[in-house]
């Protein structure tokens, strides 16, 4: 469907799930994705990647600041993998990208059109100057969550919960 030169993209899932595996771009760690399985005990595990949108000019999209044909390949490549590794531990799961300037917001909307109960992500914020022009990606997902799920952030062979920072 085409709206005023804009193409409409595929309606985003609203099925619940137990958790959300989520990415701001970076691929999922093998880690963060047995975490999910865990934490889903059964139910299913929806995968979210982040498609970068690198803002406006003028106020209006650029396409020179859209994410490019590599870029949108590369996440749906990071989901696939993220779907098949989680089926092979035994659960269900489906994916879903989403193109947009801010990361921390969609996710957080995403958690709760799901209805998750925990929303699973790697502790790999951006550091230094793109921390402080974009903001901590995780730490915008924790504020907008406000209670409705908990946050779980895992570290190659660390998991931490946002809620109890000693861990489960």
């Amino acid at each position: 469907m085409v709206f005023f030169g804009r193409r409409r993209w595929d309606r985003q899932p609203t099925a619940p799930a137990g958790v959300l595996l989520a990415s701001p771009g970076a691929p999922f760690s093998s880690a963060a994705v047995r975490r999910a399985c865990e934490l889903a005990a059964g139910e299913p595990v929806a995968v979210l990647a982040i498609l970068r949108v690198y803002g406006s000019a003028f106020g209006l999209q650029n396409p020179g600041l859209m994410p490019n044909r590599r870029e949108r390949d590369e996440q749906y490549a990071n989901v696939r993998r993220a779907i098949t590794a989680v089926e092979r531990r035994g659960g269900t799961a489906d994916g879903e990208i989403t193109a947009t300037r801010s990361a921390g917001r969609t996710i957080a909307k995403a958690a709760r059109r799901r209805n998750v109960r925990y929303v699973v992500m790697d502790d790999h914020d951006a550091g230094g100057l793109r921390r402080i022009t974009q903001g901590a990606v995780t730490a915008t997902v924790r504020r907008m969550l406000a209670g409705r799920a908990e946050l779980e952030l895992v570290t190659e062979g660390v998991k931490q919960s946002i809620r109890n920072p000693n861990g489960p």
